[in-house]
C-alpha cells in the first residue's frame, strides 16, 4: 500500500456520487481502491490541468473518466463522469 493516509472529497463529486446505482457506486469504489493502490496509474495530464490525474474504468459498459490529485498523502477526488464535456467541466472547477 501506498502512504496516502486522507481521502478527500470534492462538493462536485460526492453530488455525483449520490446519484450513481448501486453497481456504479461499487465499480467507483473499486477504481478509487486502484487508485489507492498505485497513485501514478492514471493520465498526468498538462497546461491548464496540470498536476491533477486522470483514471479510465468501465461501469455498465462504459468508459468513466475519474479525475484525481495526489499531494503528499492525501488523495484528492475532484469529479468523475463520460468524456463528454468533462475535461470543460473539470477545468472550470479548478
Amino acid at each position: 500500500m501506498t502512504g496516502i493516509t486522507e481521502v478527500i472529497q470534492s462538493a462536485i463529486f460526492a453530488r455525483q456520487k449520490k446519484k450513481l446505482y448501486r453497481q456504479q457506486i461499487q465499480d467507483l469504489d473499486n477504481a478509487v481502491k486502484s487508485i489507492l493502490g498505485d497513485p501514478s496509474i492514471g493520465d498526468m495530464k498538462v497546461g491548464d490541468l496540470q498536476g491533477v490525474r486522470v483514471y479510465k474504468y468501465r461501469s455498465n459498459n462504459q468508459q468513466v473518466l475519474l479525475a484525481y490529485e495526489v499531494t503528499e498523502s492525501t488523495l484528492y477526488l475532484y469529479a468523475f463522469g463520460s468524456h463528454e464535456n468533462f475535461y470543460r467541466e473539470l477545468r472550470r472547477y479548478r
